[in-house]
Protein backbone atom coordinates (compact mmCIF):
# COMPACT_ATOMS: atom_id res chain seq x y z
CA UNK A 1 0.00 0.00 0.00
CA UNK A 2 2.34 2.59 -1.40
CA UNK A 3 0.30 5.70 -0.53
CA UNK A 4 -0.02 4.71 3.11
CA UNK A 5 3.72 4.04 3.30
CA UNK A 6 4.48 7.31 1.51
CA UNK A 7 2.43 9.22 4.08
CA UNK A 8 3.80 7.09 6.96
CA UNK A 9 0.34 6.16 8.22
CA UNK A 10 -1.15 2.78 9.11
CA UNK A 11 -2.92 0.90 6.32
CA UNK A 12 -6.51 1.38 7.46
CA UNK A 13 -9.73 2.61 5.91
CA UNK A 14 -10.14 5.03 8.82
CA UNK A 15 -7.30 7.51 8.49
CA UNK A 16 -6.34 10.46 10.64
CA UNK A 17 -6.96 13.30 8.18
CA UNK A 18 -5.02 15.79 10.32
CA UNK A 19 -1.98 13.50 10.15
CA UNK A 20 -2.47 12.99 6.41
CA UNK A 21 -2.50 16.77 5.88
CA UNK A 22 0.51 17.30 8.15
CA UNK A 23 2.52 14.61 6.37
CA UNK A 24 1.43 15.99 3.00
CA UNK A 25 2.90 19.39 3.86
CA UNK A 26 6.13 17.76 5.05
CA UNK A 27 6.37 15.69 1.86
CA UNK A 28 5.65 18.68 -0.39
CA UNK A 29 8.29 20.76 1.37
CA UNK A 30 10.84 18.01 0.72
CA UNK A 31 10.17 17.90 -3.04
CA UNK A 32 9.32 21.57 -3.61
CA UNK A 33 10.95 22.90 -6.82
CA UNK A 34 12.77 25.65 -4.89
CA UNK A 35 14.73 22.97 -3.03
CA UNK A 36 15.93 21.62 -6.37
CA UNK A 37 16.64 24.90 -8.16
CA UNK A 38 20.32 24.09 -8.57
CA UNK A 39 19.80 20.40 -9.30
CA UNK A 40 20.20 18.64 -12.62
CA UNK A 41 17.32 18.52 -15.09
CA UNK A 42 16.80 14.89 -14.19
CA UNK A 43 16.56 15.68 -10.46
CA UNK A 44 14.16 18.54 -11.15
CA UNK A 45 11.96 16.20 -13.20
CA UNK A 46 12.07 13.60 -10.41
CA UNK A 47 10.97 16.27 -7.92
CA UNK A 48 8.03 17.27 -10.13
CA UNK A 49 7.02 13.62 -10.54
CA UNK A 50 7.28 13.07 -6.79
CA UNK A 51 5.13 16.13 -6.15
CA UNK A 52 2.52 14.79 -8.58
CA UNK A 53 2.50 11.38 -6.86
CA UNK A 54 2.15 13.06 -3.47
CA UNK A 55 -0.81 15.08 -4.76
CA UNK A 56 -2.44 11.93 -6.17
CA UNK A 57 -1.89 10.13 -2.89
CA UNK A 58 -3.41 13.01 -0.93
CA UNK A 59 -6.54 13.09 -3.09
CA UNK A 60 -6.92 9.32 -2.74
CA UNK A 61 -6.33 9.14 1.00
CA UNK A 62 -8.58 12.09 1.82
CA UNK A 63 -11.68 10.78 0.01
CA UNK A 64 -13.31 7.71 1.62
CA UNK A 65 -14.50 6.14 -1.65
CA UNK A 66 -11.21 6.72 -3.48
CA UNK A 67 -9.32 5.41 -0.45
CA UNK A 68 -11.44 2.22 -0.33
CA UNK A 69 -11.08 1.68 -4.09
CA UNK A 70 -7.33 2.17 -3.80
CA UNK A 71 -7.09 -0.28 -0.90
CA UNK A 72 -9.05 -2.91 -2.84
CA UNK A 73 -6.94 -2.29 -5.93
CA UNK A 74 -3.77 -2.81 -3.90
CA UNK A 75 -5.32 -6.07 -2.64
CA UNK A 76 -5.91 -7.20 -6.23
CA UNK A 77 -9.59 -6.22 -6.52
CA UNK A 78 -10.08 -3.42 -9.05
CA UNK A 79 -13.70 -2.33 -9.03
CA UNK A 80 -13.16 0.73 -11.20
CA UNK A 81 -12.58 -1.37 -14.31
CA UNK A 82 -15.43 -3.78 -13.82
CA UNK A 83 -19.00 -3.25 -14.92
CA UNK A 84 -20.56 -5.36 -12.19
CA UNK A 85 -23.76 -3.99 -10.73
CA UNK A 86 -25.25 -4.49 -7.33
CA UNK A 87 -27.42 -7.56 -6.95
CA UNK A 88 -28.89 -6.45 -3.61
CA UNK A 89 -32.68 -6.11 -4.12
CA UNK A 90 -33.23 -4.48 -0.73
CA UNK A 91 -30.65 -1.82 -1.49
CA UNK A 92 -32.06 -1.25 -4.97
CA UNK A 93 -35.54 -0.77 -3.49
CA UNK A 94 -34.16 1.59 -0.86
CA UNK A 95 -32.34 3.48 -3.61
CA UNK A 96 -35.58 3.98 -5.54
CA UNK A 97 -37.41 5.12 -2.41
CA UNK A 98 -34.67 7.60 -1.53
CA UNK A 99 -34.66 9.02 -5.05
CA UNK A 100 -38.43 9.51 -4.88
CA UNK A 101 -38.12 11.15 -1.48
CA UNK A 102 -35.41 13.44 -2.85
CA UNK A 103 -37.63 14.48 -5.76
CA UNK A 104 -40.50 15.29 -3.37
CA UNK A 105 -38.43 17.44 -1.01
CA UNK A 106 -39.22 20.76 -2.68
CA UNK A 107 -42.96 20.17 -2.43
CA UNK A 108 -42.88 19.25 1.27
CA UNK A 109 -44.97 21.27 3.68
CA UNK A 110 -41.88 22.08 5.74
CA UNK A 111 -39.00 21.99 3.27
CA UNK A 112 -36.32 22.72 5.88
CA UNK A 113 -37.47 19.86 8.11
CA UNK A 114 -37.73 17.50 5.13
CA UNK A 115 -34.20 18.39 4.05
CA UNK A 116 -32.84 17.92 7.58
CA UNK A 117 -34.54 14.53 7.85
CA UNK A 118 -33.19 13.45 4.46
CA UNK A 119 -29.68 14.63 5.39
CA UNK A 120 -29.88 12.49 8.54
CA UNK A 121 -30.80 9.41 6.46
CA UNK A 122 -27.82 10.02 4.19
CA UNK A 123 -25.53 10.49 7.18
CA UNK A 124 -26.73 7.21 8.72
CA UNK A 125 -26.19 5.31 5.47
CA UNK A 126 -22.72 6.83 5.11
CA UNK A 127 -21.84 5.79 8.66
CA UNK A 128 -23.24 2.28 8.14
CA UNK A 129 -21.44 1.58 4.85
CA UNK A 130 -18.19 3.17 6.04
CA UNK A 131 -18.15 1.01 9.20
CA UNK A 132 -18.79 -2.12 7.13
CA UNK A 133 -16.05 -1.12 4.68
CA UNK A 134 -13.54 -0.63 7.47
CA UNK A 135 -14.23 -4.15 8.78
CA UNK A 136 -14.21 -5.74 5.33
CA UNK A 137 -10.97 -4.09 4.24
CA UNK A 138 -9.24 -5.13 7.47
CA UNK A 139 -10.52 -8.71 7.26
CA UNK A 140 -7.77 -10.27 5.11
CA UNK A 141 -10.54 -12.27 3.42
CA UNK A 142 -11.24 -12.41 -0.32
CA UNK A 143 -15.01 -12.79 0.14
CA UNK A 144 -15.06 -9.74 2.43
CA UNK A 145 -13.17 -7.79 -0.24
CA UNK A 146 -15.94 -8.58 -2.73
CA UNK A 147 -18.50 -7.39 -0.18
CA UNK A 148 -16.40 -4.26 0.27
CA UNK A 149 -16.67 -3.65 -3.47
CA UNK A 150 -20.47 -3.72 -3.13
CA UNK A 151 -20.30 -1.36 -0.18
CA UNK A 152 -18.18 1.04 -2.21
CA UNK A 153 -20.90 1.03 -4.88
CA UNK A 154 -23.49 1.74 -2.18
CA UNK A 155 -21.35 4.51 -0.74
CA UNK A 156 -21.03 6.07 -4.20
CA UNK A 157 -24.82 6.15 -4.37
CA UNK A 158 -24.96 7.89 -0.97
CA UNK A 159 -22.45 10.50 -2.18
CA UNK A 160 -24.53 11.10 -5.32
CA UNK A 161 -27.62 11.59 -3.17
CA UNK A 162 -25.74 14.07 -1.02
CA UNK A 163 -24.59 15.99 -4.12
CA UNK A 164 -28.13 16.08 -5.51
CA UNK A 165 -29.45 17.28 -2.16
CA UNK A 166 -26.88 20.09 -2.17
CA UNK A 167 -28.05 21.12 -5.66
CA UNK A 168 -31.65 21.20 -4.45
CA UNK A 169 -30.67 23.28 -1.43
CA UNK A 170 -28.70 25.67 -3.64
CA UNK A 171 -31.65 26.09 -6.01
CA UNK A 172 -34.00 26.80 -3.09
CA UNK A 173 -31.72 29.44 -1.65
CA UNK A 174 -30.94 31.05 -5.04
CA UNK A 175 -34.55 32.20 -5.42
Amino acid sequence: MRYFKLFAIPVDYNVDLALVNKNYLDLQRAVHPDRHANASSRDKLMAVQSAAEINDALQTLKHPVKRAEYMLSELGVDIRAEQQTLQDPLFLMQQMELREELEELTSATDVDAAIAQFEEKIKQLNTQYSAQLAEQLASNNEQAYQQAADNIRKLKFVYKLRDELERIEDSLFDD
